[in-house]
């Protein structure tokens, strides 16, 4: 453990990932002081103090101020304008809030990203005439951005551009019937419209930088997503080392433009050489497109608890604290890590299902005691360690057996 300090730090949010910030700042000896709206918030369980108050809530993020010298953030529900007084020299959110400003809107992170010449799909940022357009309208819309990436009208992409989370707000969409019934139910909403990638991998890779420049990536890793949520995550991905380096490479490259400091999590798409999809004005960066980019501990980083010297989370820590950053590389050969999906209504703590993944070989069981349970809702996650080498098959094979033991009243 790490000498105790008297310098306390705050977090607004109180979900699962501020409670496994808050076991490491336990671990390193650091006071948790968690900004949330109710006691049973997983954080507040681990925290030594409580500011009562939603995460936009600007009075309780000023009387977290007071308490913390260093302030950080559970997700991007962050109202930037807001907060720019109460940190008017950009010293005590961390990351900043002008880390933030470009990241926040995914239309206006597209751009950013975009403008740094980083591989990002053909987009376009829809009007607020969108949401009533025609539909001779939208075949226009779809057509330019079809002729921009040089690929096919359908699938696209429709995102809301605030406030996405957990794949809230993420459609993928067949025809333009559909693109129109999508905006009319959600009126008066931005959205950024995206051309589909046909990847063969969708990746993440975590990555810290701290106050003073340090860096460190943690390994590249290969990702499920059902219905846009995160399903599992294989350790590390199965993609050719160029790509891997690529990866890392983009990884750092962005957090020093950014001048970030803490972890993020970045998100991307692989295309095998040879796929006919790339355009001409693409060919610089073929074969990986980034997704998205989230100004936090992410959750394709959840393995690294039990599988990495360094967790994320109290990298993270580390990172905004001023301490050396730790080592990301992994302790076994590799993992496979489940999210615990809920996949009905209910208060259950799923006891008897908990102890049955826990008799899994070389497994960890996380559970957030959130209540209630509801579909799509993140209660927990395993990870299983694999102390040698297994191909993708093997893998795969594991993290299904966890699904069939978590879901098999389907």
């Amino acid at each position: 453990m790490e000498q105790q300090t008297s310098q306390p730090v705050g977090v607004i949010g109180g979900g699962q990932l501020a409670q496994m910030m808050g076991l490491a700042a336990r671990q390193l000896g650091i006071p948790w002081v968690v900004q949330t709206a109710a006691p049973t918030d997983p954080a507040v369980a681990v925290a030594q103090e409580v500011i009562w108050g939603s995460v936009t809530d600007v009075a309780a993020t000023a009387q977290l101020l007071e308490r913390c010298p260093v302030v950080t953030f559970e997700n991007e529900f962050i109202p930037l304008s807001e907060l720019l007084p109460l940190d008017p020299e950009g010293s005590r959110f961390r990351p900043s809030l002008n880390t933030l400003k470009p990241l926040l809107d995914k239309g206006e992170q597209r751009k950013f990203l975009a403008h740094l010449g980083l591989p990002v799909p053909a987009f376009q940022l829809l009007p607020d005439w969108a949401e009533r357009a025609d539909l001779a309208s939208l075949d226009s819309l779809v057509d330019r951005l079809s002729r921009v990436s040089g690929g096919n009208r359908f699938p696209v992409v429709l995102k809301q551009r605030r406030h996405g989370y957990d794949g809230q707000g993420t459609q993928i969409l067949q025809n333009t019937q559909a693109l129109q019934q999508a905006l009319q139910q959600q009126p008066g909403i931005p959205f950024l419209l995206e051309e589909w990638i046909p990847f063969e991998r969708e990746l993440a890779v975590v990555v810290a930088r701290s106050i003073t420049g340090e860096i460190r990536v943690y390994p590249v890793v290969e990702t499920l997503q059902v219905e846009q949520i995160c399903r599992r995550v294989i350790v590390p991905a199965r993609i050719p080392e160029p790509i891997t380096v690529k990866v890392q490479e983009i990884a750092t490259d962005l957090m020093e433009k950014l001048e970030a400091v803490g972890v993020f999590g970045l998100e991307l798409f692989w295309v095998p050489e040879g796929q006919p999809f790339a355009s001409a004005m693409r060919s610089t960066k073929a074969g990986i497109w980034i997704n998205e980019l989230s100004p936090r501990v992410h959750n394709s980083g959840h393995y690294t608890l039990e599988a990495c010297l360094t967790s994320q989370f109290e990298q993270h820590l580390r990172a905004i604290t001023g301490l050396p950053l730790g080592d990301p590389s992994l302790r076994c050969a590799g993992a496979v890590m489940v999210n615990l999906l809920g996949y009905e209504h209910s208060q259950s703590d799923y006891a008897e299902k908990r102890a049955a993944l826990a008799r899994i070989p070389n497994a960890t069981v996380h559970w957030y005691d959130k209540t209630p349970a509801r579909p799509g809702r993140k209660l927990g996650h395993v990870t299983v360690c694999l102390p040698t080498a297994a191909d993708g098959f093997q893998a795969e094979a594991l993290a299904t057996q966890i699904e069939s033991l978590w879901y098999e009243q389907l």
